[in-house]
């Protein structure tokens, strides 16, 4: 089912992100945690893409699994970056042959490993060329589904760091809109007024699609910090770095602020009628189960209600 179907029947969707296993130890630590995971029943699940497209055979390794093993619906991300146009269309023919009806398409960031790397390789520039292509594709017989793809794009509530002009910023992102994406999935962010002022924001800008809010629980110190550099720079507001150092780094006093502030986020979010949720799991259930118990419901369909 295409996410934008979803979007008309339930008044807020929830989804949960991971990305691919390096080995098969961590494939079966990481299938133990989307066991307990779907147990929710998210809407959807997304997979990632590391720099480069790096893990993009594990990407698409674990996508398949998912939709053969589990009563889960993913959604690929999929990314220009060192990719040529072949690529891309054989990557889309294989999610359509195996069912996949949704794509998260990215710019995606450079590899880091690669010093002669050069974009102008790449298919596309923009997300929003690789939109134009995936709708392109799927429009014309690629996909069973005549309507072809489901396409999501991200959106940046506190700025996009390699577009420090808001107003340009917003301009590209409504060209991903223009392009045929049906809705945004935000970068992770801490301070929900970020959210409330983008989400407006981008409705004065004549975007109009869903707006599907990123959450990551902070669970450690270490990874706050590598969060910090993943999420492009992510911004901590001071009210929670107060709370974090009230814990002295004491790991599970650190995570209990960490989910206590992403439930927060949540309920605010609830209550603010936002379109979805989307949890950066960082592979594991833990935080994630616990975010649903304190909101006081035991799966998504309840919050649905």
């Amino acid at each position: 089912m295409h996410i934008r179907d979803i979007f008309s029947k339930v008044r807020t969707t929830f989804s949960f992100e991971f990305f691919p296993p390096r080995d098969e130890s961590a494939a079966g630590e990481l299938f133990e945690n989307i066991a307990e995971l779907e147990q929710l029943k998210p809407t959807f699940v997304s997979v990632t893409y590391g720099a480069g497209g790096s893990t993009r055979e594990l990407t698409r390794n674990l996508v398949v699994r998912i939709r053969e093993e589990t009563g889960l619906d993913p959604v690929p991300h999929l990314t220009c970056v060192c990719q040529s146009q072949s690529d891309i269309e054989q990557i889309l023919r294989r999610y359509a042959e195996h069912g996949i009806s949704n794509i998260l398409a990215l710019r995606g960031d450079p590899p880091k490993d690669r010093g002669d790397y050069d974009p102008k390789q790449d298919a596309f520039g923009y997300a929003s060329g690789l939109v134009s292509f995936i709708r392109r594709f799927g429009e014309g017989g690629g996909h069973p589904d005549r309507r072809g793809f489901g396409i999501g794009v991200a959106g940046f509530p506190e700025g996009h760091p390699q577009t420090p002009n808001r107003l340009l910023e917003i301009e590209h992102l409504k060209a991903k809109i223009d392009a045929g994406a049906d809705y945004i999935i935000t970068q992770v962010f801490f301070e929900n007024r970020d959210f409330y002022d983008f989400r407006d924001r981008c409705r004065l800008a004549g975007i109009h699609v869903p707006i599907i809010a990123g959450i990551m629980p902070i669970t450690s110190m270490p990874g706050m910090k590598r969060m910090a550099e993943l999420a492009l720079g992510a911004r901590y507001p001071a009210p929670l770095l107060r709370a974090l150092a009230r814990t002295d780094g004491k790991p599970e006093n650190v995570r209990r602020v960490g989910v206590h502030w992403a439930t927060e986020q949540c309920r605010d979010l609830l209550d603010h009628d936002v379109a979805g949720i989307h949890l950066y799991t960082l592979n594991k259930s833990t935080a994630t189960r616990e975010i649903y118990r304190t909101l006081g419901v035991q799966d998504s369909r309840a919050l649905q209600q």
